[in-house]
């Protein structure tokens, strides 16, 4: 199986409610891929099943062509994927190099260093001092995305990564994550906004009631036909 991440008809949830329902995608090396949907329909179980976080009930989930069951955040960047979690997830005790050498635990080998993540995001070169968590709210997504690839990633993974940010940082996003892309680093993106599914995804797979209803390329579809899944 050719694929960085697979899932086959997967049902999972958490205790014994069921959230995900014959849920299947598969994302190859250097795709960009979007999974979208309105609040509530499962966009962040998949990546919680992924993790082991949400309980597996039946279906496999595939990772680097590997069928697994107990993955977590260090032995998924081990295997080359690296997730920004919803919320960023920054180490309050930790200033913003601690956070950023800790992306690295993994000690997998490609270009993504410190000194390249202080290129990308100049800011955090200047506040490398300080506590992660003093950052302003789009500083702490730089902080969430230069930690992820310190692991230098296959795959980068990204729940709701433009909640709460302002429209000029999720256009800064975009373009980097479009960089990222062309780079040839596979992304799956977690997302209601659909202007950065747009810029960044090649591929999208809607959600809803915890089913994939609708799935194709981004660049086949109207705008609005993807804003009718989101709308509220």
């Amino acid at each position: 199986m050719n694929s960085l991440l697979a899932f086959e008809n997967v049902e999972s949830g958490y205790g014994n409610a069921r959230i995900l329902h014959g849920v299947s995608f598969v994302i190859a090396p250097g795709e960009s891929v979007a999974i979208l949907g309105r609040n509530g329909v499962g966009k962040s179980t998949a990546v919680n099943t992924m993790l082991g976080i949400a309980r597996l009930f039946a279906g496999d989930v595939y990772i680097q062509g590997r069928r697994t069951t107990s993955l977590r955040h260090y032995t998924a960047a081990r295997a080359g994927i690296a997730v920004v979690v919803q919320g960023r997830g920054i180490l309050p005790n930790l200033t913003v190099r601690e956070n950023l050498i800790l992306g690295g635990a993994a000690n997998r080998r490609g270009h993504w260093t410190l000194e390249r993540v202080f290129e990308l995001y100049p800011v955090l070169a200047e506040r490398a001092n300080s506590a992660g968590t003093a950052l302003s709210g789009g500083q702490q997504q730089m902080l969430a995305i230069g930690r992820a690839l310190m692991a230098n990633p296959d795959l980068l993974v990204l729940d709701e990564p433009s909640e709460g940010l302002a429209p000029v940082i999720i256009d800064e996003m975009a373009e980097v994550l479009r960089r990222l892309s062309a780079d040839g680093t596979a992304i799956l993106l977690i997302e209601q906004n659909l202007t950065l599914v747009e810029r960044v995804a090649d591929i999208f797979h809607v959600l809803s009631k915890g089913r994939v209803v609708e799935h194709g390329r981004t660049e086949h579809t109207s705008a609005a036909d993807l804003q009718k899944h989101i709308a509220i």
